[in-house]
């Protein structure tokens, strides 16, 4: 199989059906391309870049994945060439071998509230540079995810393949596989990055050493282990602890100063008039987050207002806090029901969430597609009978008619969600 660009898409894992840039996905209302935007980071000037496709070429809206990247829908099927070259041109495609491999998930807030070990941005732009460098990640599936935490431990929890996790006094903690205590390497923060690098080489040598195809670290060592002894070091005692994501509304450092904003897009979903506001309250830089919504270092909270107006989540009590859902109909022909018109309403309906809630998904058929990561978050699936809602990691599971629907989510969100391990 080549590419538009007569690239070779060959290679362990890379059958999956995962979209890019340059590999579009045929769906109903026409091709969808997904850009990698590793740990969501974006200028000023990319955030226009790509409103400008989105209404050139797409449907005129962009919508963010579980995985802070960005999704063009509603394209001709001949968009590829002209997508690649213009997103070449605003920096967003350094490398067309490895443009689905650049799966970098990084804590949004790292080096903006005072918290956190590292500002992990420096991590990112590394990581990517080396996956582009190397010969070999290429051969890594468009599905395999890199976790960059600052010791927060928001993202920490959000299932990568190699997770790296900051520490006091220049030091990180690098797992493979599942984020546990007692299964981390330790390593000097200098030289995290080229540590996940060589996780993911090891990955693709246990894959060639045993005639194997796979996506995911967990499909060939569940416990990384195996990895882990071919990386030949030591493990940590370490604990690991993991926190919700970021509040809606103002950023705020250790002395009480605004730094930012945090907003939330109703299920990831942006019009190009609601995106370019983002872009001009911005102080010049985005940080989409794994959990759909934006960050905005150096953004005022005189604009909160305005961005209500606009459309944005900015209430930290909002029930949409947290809460996603995948295409449904009419722009999937799989979907068993018009899956955000239903979360809407439903979501409507709710009150506003005194406390933490589980994040919760919206699926119009058993695919799942984009639901979240982490072990706990409330299913809410399509079937032939209407929907069933459930709580993964638990036997929970119900099938309530249409008028106890938003309560019966609403009570299955408010299953305890932060952990330690």
């Amino acid at each position: 199989m080549t590419s538009p660009f007569g690239v070779s898409a060959v290679g362990r894992g890379r059958d999956d059906a995962c979209p890019g840039a340059l590999r579009l996905h045929a769906a109903d209302d026409g091709a969808l391309a997904r850009v990698r935007l590793p740990g969501g980071l974006l200028t000023a000037a990319q955030a226009e870049a790509l409103a400008r496709l989105a209404e050139e070429l797409g449907d005129g809206h962009l919508d963010l994945t579980s995985r802070g990247n960005v999704q063009l829908r509603g394209l001709p099927s001949d968009a590829g060439g002209e997508l690649a070259a213009r997103l070449g041109a605003a920096g967003l495609l350094p490398s067309i071998r490895h443009e689905r491999v650049r799966n970098i998930v990084a804590s949004p807030l790292a080096g903006l509230d005072g918290r956190g070990h590292a500002d992990v941005r420096g991590w990112t732009r590394e990581l990517d540079s080396l996956l582009c460098a190397s010969d070999i990640t290429p051969e890594l599936s468009g599905r395999f995810l890199f976790v960059l935490d600052d010791g927060r431990g928001d993202v920490a929890a959000l299932g990568g393949d190699v997770t790296l996790i900051a520490r006091p006094g220049g030091q990180a903690v690098l797992h493979v596989g599942p984020v546990a205590a007692g299964s981390g390497i330790a390593v000097p923060a200098v030289d995290g990055p080229r540590w996940m690098l060589r996780a993911a080489e090891e990955f693709l040598a246990v894959l060639r050493d045993g005639g194997q195809r796979a996506w995911r670290v967990r499909e060939v060592d569940p416990d990384g282990s195996l990895i882990r002894a071919r990386l030949a070091a030591t493990t940590s005692a370490d604990a690991v602890g993991f926190e919700p994501p970021p509040e809606f509304g103002a950023v705020c450092d250790g002395d009480g100063t605004v730094v930012g904003l945090s907003l939330g897009l109703r299920f990831g979903r942006a019009a190009t008039a609601q995106w370019r506001r983002l872009v001009a309250v911005s102080a010049g830089e985005l940080r989409l987050t794994p959990w759909r919504g934006v960050v905005l270092p150096g953004a005022s909270a005189d604009e909160l207002g305005a961005l209500t107006e606009a459309g944005l989540v900015t209430d930290p009590g909002s029930p949409w806090h947290g809460a996603s859902a995948c295409t449904g109909l009419p722009g999937c022909a799989k979907s068993l029901a018009d899956v955000r018109r239903d979360a809407a309403t439903a979501l409507t309906a709710q009150p506003a969430l005194a406390a933490r809630r589980l994040p919760v998904h919206w699926s119009g058929c058993a695919r799942r597609c984009g639901h979240p990561g982490g072990a706990r978050w409330v299913d809410v699936l399509a079937t032939a009978d209407g929907y069933q809602v459930s709580v993964a990691g638990t036997d929970r599971a119900d099938l309530p008619g249409s008028q106890q629907l938003p309560a019966v989510v609403a009570a299955a969100r408010s299953t305890p969600q932060t952990r330690t391990t």
